[in-house]
C-alpha cells in the first residue's frame, strides 16, 4: 500500500491508528528517505499496491500534523526503581547539555506555521459523562483523534497550516468538518461530543468510578507517580461564587480540564520574544474566551480549569507549598532570553515523573547528521505544564521550535475557537516584533496577577497595563488589544475580510460581556430559579450548550435563558 505524506518516499514503515503522533515521527525517523523531495509518499512493506485507507486520506496530501510530542508515546511500566530514576536524570542532564550545543549551531525550520489541539468531551444521551472514549476512536478511525486521560475525553488535532491568505477560514471549516464526522462515528457508539473547559455534568461519583481513566499505561504510571510525590490523598480547595474542598484518591478531576491548544513555530532567536508576549497575553487572552465557571454543580471562577488543573496534578504536598517548591502546573516566574532557559528550569526544578530511558520504550537511536531525538528531556518536558509550553520537535531532517499556547478553554463553538486563535496569533506577533516590548515594562508577577484576575473573573476582571494602568480587561481589549491584533493579522497576510470577521465575533464578545462562562452562569442560575434542582438544571445548560455548538453562532449571540 501507498501512503502520501508531504513530498518523500520512505520505506520500512507501518502505521496503524493508535500508534500516536509520537509513534509516527519515531516511525518516520527510523524509515528509510528515498525519491523526489516534493512528491513523497510511504511504503507500508508487504501490503501491495492499493489505495490509502480512508483515515489517512481525510487528512489530506501532504499529511502535516506536528508530531513531535514525546508524552503523547505510551510508556512500558507505570512504576519505577531507584535505579531507573538515578539513570533518567543522568540522561536529563547529558539531553539539556546536548539541546544547547544544538541550538548554537543548527538550522531550525522558521516558517511561521501555525496548528492546533481541540480536547472534546463525551456524553450520553442524560448529558451526562460517557466513559466510551475507546469505542468512539475506534469508529472514528482517524489518527487525527486520540485518547486523553478521562475515558469521556479524546482529543482533536488538526494539521499544521499557515495563517496567510485564507487559512483562519480553512481552519474552520475543516475543523467543523473533522467535528461533524466525529459526532456521526460517536453516535454509533451511543455518545455526543461537546466542546466545553468544564462539562457541567461532572460529578463526584465520576471521580470515584473505577473506569473513569483510559486503560493506557501512561496514564496509570502519571496518576502513581503524582499520588507517590504527594503522599497523600489529591486536595482541591477552590474560593468562587460557592466554595469546593474535597479530597480524591486520584487526580482524576484534571481529567475534567479540556482546552484548546495554540502552536506556532518559531526560530530559536525569536522564541523568547515569542513566549514572552504569550505571557503578557495570557490575562486577557482567558478573559475573553473564558468558558468553564461550573465544577461540580459549584459557581466558582469563570475559568475554573486554570485553579483546578493546578490542583489536579499537584505533585506538592502542603509542607511543600509552604516552602515555596514550585508546582508542576506553572505560569513560570520571569521573562526568558532563550527556550534553552525553560528547559534548564525543568531540569533543574522538576523531579521527573516518567523516568522512562529511550531504551525502555524501545524507540531507536540517534542517527549521525540528522537532529538528536532528546526523548528523555522531551518526555520530561511533557510532564511540566506550563501555561506557555516551549516545544522542541526534531522532524526528521530538519527540527524546529513552537510555543503551544495551552491556556484557552475548548469551545463554545468553531467559529469562536478559531477567532480566539487569530486573537492569539495577532496580537503576539505585534508584540514580538514591537521596539519596545511590553514585558520590559511590566513585572513578571504582574502578568502573574492579570492571568489569576482574569481567570477569576473573566471579563470582569480589572487588570495592570502598561501605559494604561488599572484598567477593566474588557475595556483593554476593544481599545487597545483588537486594534494590534488587526495590525499582526495584516502583517501575517490574513485576506481583509477575515481579519474583519473574526476580530468582529471578539469585538462584539467583549462588548456583550458574553462569553462561555457568563452565557453557563446566566443559564443556570435561570433554570435554577426556574424550579430545576442543580442536577437537572446542569443536564438541561449541556443540553442547550450543545444545540448552540452544533450550530457554530458565537458565543455573544446565544439566546438568554
Amino acid at each position: 500500500m501507498v501512503l502520501p505524506i508531504g513530498g518523500r518516499v520512505l520505506t520500512g514503515l507501518v502505521v496503524t491508528r493508535d500508534v500516536g503522533r509520537a509513534g509516527i515521527a519515531e516511525a518516520l525517523h527510523d524509515a528509510t528517505l528515498r525519491g523526489p523531495l516534493d512528491h513523497g509518499e510511504i511504503l507500508l512493506p508487504g501490503s501491495g499496491a492499493g489505495r490509502a485507507p480512508s483515515w489517512w486520506l481525510r487528512l489530506g496530501n501532504p499529511f502535516r500534523l506536528w508530531l513531535g510530542c514525546a508524552m503523547g508515546d505510551d510508556v512500558s511500566s507505570a512504576t519505577y526503581s531507584r535505579q531507573q530514576r538515578t539513570r533518567y536524570r543522568r540522561r536529563l542532564m547529558e539531553s539539556l547539555e546536548t539541546f544547547d550545543r544544538y541550538l548554537s549551531g543548527a538550522t531550525f525550520q522558521d516558517t511561521g506555521s501555525i496548528g492546533l489541539e481541540v480536547e472534546l468531551n463525551l456524553v450520553d444521551a442524560t448529558s451526562r459523562p460517557s466513559l466510551r472514549n475507546a469505542s468512539v476512536l475506534d469508529r472514528i478511525a482517524d489518527p487525527a483523534f486520540q485518547t486523553e486521560i478521562g475515558a469521556y475525553n479524546i482529543e482533536m488535532n488538526y494539521p499544521v497550516t499557515m495563517i496567510a491568505g485564507r487559512g483562519l477560514a480553512d481552519m474552520e471549516a475543516g475543523l467543523r468538518a473533522r467535528l461533524n464526522h466525529a459526532e456521526e462515528r460517536a453516535a454509533e457508539a451511543r455518545a455526543g461530543i461537546v466542546m466545553v473547559g468544564i462539562l457541567p455534568t461532572i460529578t463526584e461519583q465520576l471521580l470515584t468510578d473505577p473506569d473513569w481513566m483510559s486503560p493506557e499505561t501512561r496514564y496509570e504510571a502519571l496518576n502513581l507517580s503524582i499520588l507517590a510525590a504527594r503522599g497523600e490523598d489529591v486536595q482541591l480547595d477552590i474560593q468562587g461564587e460557592d466554595d469546593l474542598q474535597l479530597y480524591t484518591e486520584s487526580v482524576s478531576p484534571e481529567a475534567a480540564c479540556t482546552s484548546v491548544q495554540l502552536h506556532v513555530q518559531v526560530s530559536p532567536s525569536g522564541f523568547a520574544s515569542a513566549w514572552n508576549a504569550s505571557q503578557v497575553l495570557a490575562g486577557p487572552q482567558v478573559a475573553l474566551a473564558a468558558n468553564s465557571p461550573h465544577f461540580l454543580g459549584r459557581r466558582l471562577w469563570h475559568e475554573t480549569r486554570v485553579v483546578l488543573f493546578h490542583q489536579a496534578i499537584d505533585s506538592r504536598p502542603p509542607e511543600m507549598r509552604a516552602q515555596g517548591v514550585r508546582p508542576r502546573v506553572w505560569f513560570g516566574e520571569r521573562w526568558i532570553t532563550s527556550i534553552f532557559d525553560l528547559f534548564e528550569e525543568n531540569v533543574r526544578w522538576f523531579p521527573a515523573l516518567l523516568p522512562e530511558l529511550r531504551e525502555d520504550r524501545k524507540l531507536p537511536p540517534d542517527v549521525p547528521g540528522r537532529p538528536p531525538r532528546l526523548h528523555e528531556l522531551r518526555l520530561h518536558n511533557g510532564t511540566v505544564y506550563r501555561w506557555n509550553r516551549p516545544i522542541y520537535d526534531p522532524g526528521v531532517d530538519e527540527a524546529h521550535l513552537r510555543v503551544e499556547n495551552r491556556l484557552l478553554p475548548a469551545g463554545p463553538t468553531v467559529a469562536d475557537i478559531v477567532a480566539n486563535a487569530a486573537f492569539y496569533y495577532g496580537v503576539v506577533h505585534v508584540m514580538r516584533h514591537s521596539d519596545r516590548p511590553l514585558w520590559s515594562r511590566m513585572a513578571f508577577s504582574t502578568a502573574r496577577e492579570n492571568f489569576e484576575q482574569c481567570a477569576k473573573y473573566g471579563l470582569d476582571a480589572q487588570v495592570y497595563w502598561p501605559g494604561v494602568g488599572d484598567v477593566p480587561v474588557d475595556e483593554l481589549i476593544v481599545r487597545q488589544l483588537l486594534p494590534m491584533a488587526e495590525t499582526g493579522l495584516h502583517q501575517l497576510g490574513v485576506d481583509p475580510d477575515l481579519v474583519a470577521h473574526y476580530l468582529g465575533i471578539l469585538r462584539d464578545r467583549a462588548k456583550s460581556g458574553q462569553n462561555g462562562a457568563r452565557w453557563q452562569l446566566d443559564t443556570s442560575a435561570a433554570l435554577q430559579a426556574g424550579g430545576m434542582d442543580r442536577d437537572e438544571a446542569m443536564r438541561e445548560l449541556v443540553r442547550r450548550y450543545r444545540k448552540h455548538m452544533h450550530a457554530n453562532l458565537p458565543v455573544h449571540e446565544w439566546p438568554a435563558p
